[in-house]
């Protein structure tokens, strides 16, 4: 066989090379490695022999060419024959192309049309919706077909199929490919003996790529199924490349021009690596390379932290997180979060005021993998093949995003008991014992995130994920209040009310400063990616009513750390073609910047003692929320608040609490608000009253109570006794519990005397009501003790207990031990 470079037989071979890869990408054959090297040593040496196994001989050419055109993103020039390497996807998924886009030859059921189309489009579980998990096709229909209208000349160089998302396998196993630049006349695709039929599913999940063998430039593409398994259904993208045209208002109004100097790649583990490493080394003065742990794997769950002062935490300086890829196959925020380290790193050289400003006054921690072990699954088959769920959860079979201790029923059985705050605080919810056991139950993930989300006070903090295109806001998890609960309302039912958060507005503000910046997240006119848009066209949306989950880590940060934490779902596609990022940057870029610089919004301080000493762990309460913060080791707190006027009150241990009031403006910054408390006595009653089993103390009497001294009572004996200030008093004298009986007798006889006398001297002529006004006297309740008017003697001759016996305690028994049981 003569291979020499210009022959007819190497320009036969290229053709035949071309075309088989196309053919058996469409059948997915195996790439064992010993063929590969076997192809490898007759490809070079040019001893190519002439009888070979036809199977083995594609398979051959398929992987060695894989291998050459592994990284090939334009067009190739082998020999002067184009190779051409896939165009991207023209956005069947993320929903670029449009519904109006797509026409059909017939529907089953209204809830698959044309709409429904979209590879990984996932169906709802209400059938009378529009929803469903695929295009299907009417059965008694014959000739069934699917049109794209991709309005502009397109180079059309493949399409991926997938089956319906249902519990039933229904799939289209072959098809045809037909093209027109009219809609009328149409060109099925031909192989050069015969029409070209593709290869589809042989499974409802997994996609399936066709690559045609030279590119075909149409505006039109139809997908003609010929046989499939059980309905006749299919979900798509469809591959293809614009052709240039100058002239075309269309295009330009669509190009995106990047302005921002950023790797625009996707980053498998070593890659991610090698880049975060450069960042550290090209910032060092604001940048700190560092890890949260190790993931199932044993793979490093890496960190950047982007401060001025980087390892160390400035009093008053808050603390934000960004955090992506809880699910390994939701690639998109991974890479934002790697451009966003090169984009602050750049800008912070080149002295751009607004990110200086927000590098100098934020300690940023960014972690754009937390799930290294799923994402390398997803990357090995790439952005378009792999299917919906690969890679979303850990080696070990967690979604880490939902994997967080439950606190949210411990709070709320709490409250309907009536325990919060006084038993249970309504803040830094303890995890309950036994949960973080080694029983398998909670990822090493998670707890890498839970160690590293209670060592730092974060403020703020958001977690990127994809799969939608929206703002979600806690609570996560879903459970009716107590009185629907026993008004015995269902789930879903109108007059149902779910139990809410209590920084409702503040969340609400927080999810649409995002949304609002976003390039496209509030233009909902099409729906939502799966469904109906369920944002009401804001693009934020409460996740309790949207899709509940327990356990997620944004109701867990609220409940056991300061931390407010929201889910930012970045796109219907969550593992975009490479070609896309750019796209998707400019789309984030703003909304990133002015989600950060949300964290100083509210009120900031220090509580101190009166010596200037910080207090940690002081309770910092806004009046009017049922949500406490706390003060970190330097003292130091922020609380985020929306505009208005607060009443705040910071209480420690051992110091009495002090109220002040604190204004938020509309302002950029946050408002200082710090404090400085008084030590109280506090400390040394509650000792004192463990001593005596924490009950009320007797104190015995001594001296004489008809000496002449004043009667004392101990105000540290009943804390906050409506009876304090009321008692006579004497040096160590004590009253008995019989003698405040008489003395409750003798007060009960003088009123009586006083309503008889009254009753007795009230006649109509005025000068009977002038001469008892002037006799008896007026009441003074209201100025005068009410033992101020008792004459001494009285009080002495009917008093028969000697004062030396006398003992004095409260009449009423103060219990001082609570326990859950009580409620």
């Amino acid at each position: 066989m003569n291979l020499s470079l210009g022959s007819s037989e190497y320009e036969t071979f290229l053709r035949t090379f071309c075309k088989t890869l196309a053919v058996f990408k469409s059948l997915q054959m195996p790439n064992p490695a010993k063929i590969l090297l076997q192809f490898h040593s007759w490809f070079f040496s040019k001893e190519i022999p002439n009888v070979l196994p036809a199977y083995e001989t594609h398979a051959w050419m398929y992987l060695y060419f894989n291998i050459l055109c592994e990284h090939v993103v334009h067009i190739m020039f082998l020999s002067g024959l184009r190779c051409v390497s896939v165009c991207p996807p023209l956005g069947m998924e993320s929903h670029r192309i449009e519904n109006d886009q797509l026409l059909t030859s017939s529907v089953y059921q209204h809830r698959y049309g044309s709409h429904r189309a979209r590879l990984n489009i996932q169906a709802s579980g209400d059938e009378d919706d529009m929803n469903g998990g695929a295009w299907c096709a009417n059965p008694e229909e014959k000739i069934n077909w699917i049109e794209l209208d991709a309005r502009t000349l397109t180079e059309f160089t493949g399409i991926i199929t997938q089956g319906r998302d249902d519990p039933i396998d229904d799939y289209v196993s072959s098809y045809y490919v037909a093209f027109s630049n009219d809609s009328r006349e149409w060109t099925v695709l031909h192989d050069g003996y015969a029409e070209w039929l593709f290869f589809g599913n042989s499974d409802k999940n997994t996609p399936v790529l066709s690559q045609f063998m030279e590119p075909v430039v149409a505006r039109y593409i139809r997908i003609l199924p010929q046989t499939w398994n059980g309905t006749m259904c299919m979900r798509m993208e469809v591959l293809g490349c614009p052709v240039p045209d100058h002239l075309s208002q269309y295009q330009s109004q669509n190009e995106v021009m990047h302005r921002d100097d950023l790797d625009y790649t996707h980053h498998n583990y070593l890659d991610m690596e090698k880049l975060m490493k450069s960042i550290s080394d090209e910032c060092p003065n604001i940048s700190r390379f560092y890890s949260l742990g190790k993931s199932f794997k044993g793979l490093e769950i890496y960190a950047m932290e982007i401060s001025d002062n980087p390892g160390m935490h400035e009093t008053g300086e808050p603390e934000f997180r960004y955090t992506a890829g809880y699910h390994g196959n939701e690639a998109l925020g991974r890479e934002l979060l790697l451009m966003l380290m090169q984009y602050l790193c750049k800008e912070y050289k080149d002295g751009n005021p607004r990110v200086r400003h927000l590098v100098d006054e934020t300690r940023i921690h960014l972690v754009p993998s937390v799930n290294p072990d799923g994402h390398m699954k997803a990357f090995e088959k790439g952005s378009e093949l792999g299917s919906w769920t690969l890679g979303h959860w850990t080696e070990d079979g967690h979604d880490i995003f939902q994997n967080f201790p439950d606190l949210n029923n411990i709070l709320w059985d709490a409250e309907d008991k009536g325990m919060v705050p006084k038993l249970i605080s309504n803040h830094h919810v303890p995890i309950p014992e036994g949960v973080l056991s080694s029983n398998g139950s909670v990822a090493v993930e998670t707890l890498a995130l839970m160690s590293w989300m209670e060592s730092h006070p974060f403020v703020l903090g958001a977690n990127l994920q994809g799969g939608e295109r929206l703002v979600t806001y806690p609570f996560d998890m879903r459970r009716l209040t107590k009185e629907s609960e026993e008004e015995g309302y269902g789930e879903g039912e109108p007059e149902e009310e779910i139990r809410m958060i209590e920084d409702q507005s503040l969340f609400r503000w927080l999810a649409i400063s995002y949304a609002s910046t976003h390039h496209t997240m509030t233009q909902t006119h099409q729906g939502g990616c799966h469904t109906d848009d369920p944002t009401g066209g804001m693009g934020i949306v409460n996740r309790a009513k949207w899709k509940p989950i327990p356990g997620s880590m944004n109701d867990f940060s609220y409940l056991h750390t300061n931390c407010f934490e929201l889910s930012i779902f970045l796109g219907c596609d969550k593992f975009p073609h490479q070609s896309e990022l750019i796209r998707e940057w400019e789309h984030n870029r703003e909304a990133l910047l002015t989600f950060m610089a949300q964290v100083h919004r509210g009120i900031k301080g220090v509580v101190r003692d009166k010596e200037g000493n910080p207090i940690s762990n002081a309770t910092v309460s806004v009046e009017g929320i049922n949500h406490d913060i706390r003060t970190g080791e330097s003292g130091d707190y922020w609380r985020l608040l929306n505009p208005g006027e607060y009443r705040v009150t910071a209480r420690a241990e051992g110091y009495s609490p002090f109220t002040r009031l604190c204004v938020v403006g509309f302002d950029p910054g946050a408002t200082y608000c710090s404090f400085d408390l008084n030590k109280s006595n506090w400390d040394r009653i509650k000792q004192i009253m463990a001593l005596h089993g924490n009950r009320p103390i007797r104190l015995l009497s001594s001296g004489n109570r008809g000496s002449g001294h004043r009667y004392t009572y101990s105000r540290n004996q009943i804390p906050n006794s409506k009876f304090n200030n009321q008692f006579p008093n004497s040096n160590g004298g004590d009253m008995s519990k019989a003698r405040l009986r008489q003395l409750r007798i003798m007060r009960i006889r003088r009123l009586r005397q006083q309503r008889l006398l009254a009753r007795n001297t009230t006649t109509p002529p005025p000068t009977t009501t002038t001469t008892i006004t002037t006799t008896v006297p007026p009441t003074t309740e209201s100025t005068t003790p009410w033992y101020g008017s008792w004459p001494l003697g009285e009080f002495f001759e009917e008093n028969t207990t000697s004062p030396e016996e006398t003992e004095l305690t409260d009449s009423l028994d103060y219990n001082y031990n609570y326990t859950t049981d009580d409620y």
